[in-house]
């Protein structure tokens, strides 16, 4: 079952602090790149601000690990596909000024 809701940029990473666990897949739009992977680790440091994730790429040619600050990439995030078992959630970012 697929849910949509829309967040704020901020929003966003306490989305994934609160509710993304390790092995569940996570499909980040920022920008122009395109980032599916399956989370492997989320670090949060307070004294950075910083929410770190690792993830690894589900990708056909690169299947890499990658670490990501996603407090550094709130801004330009676009779009989040967050699935767990047979859930699917998609979260539109908007602006602060949009919302």
């Amino acid at each position: 079952m697929e849910t949509e809701i829309i967040l704020s940029a901020n929003d966003v990473v306490d989305y994934v602090k609160n509710e993304v666990k390790q092995y569940d897949i996570l499909e980040i739009s920022y920008n122009m790149v395109y980032v599916p992977g399956e989370v492997l680790d989320i670090e949060e440091d307070e004294e950075d601000e910083s929410l770190n994730l690792t993830l690894q790429l589900m990708g056909e040619l690169l299947n890499d690990t990658v670490h990501l600050d996603l407090t550094q990439i709130k801004d330009d995030i676009l779009e989040i596909r967050h699935t767990k078992t047979d859930d699917e959630l998609v979260i539109i970012v908007i602006e602060e000024t949009l919302k």
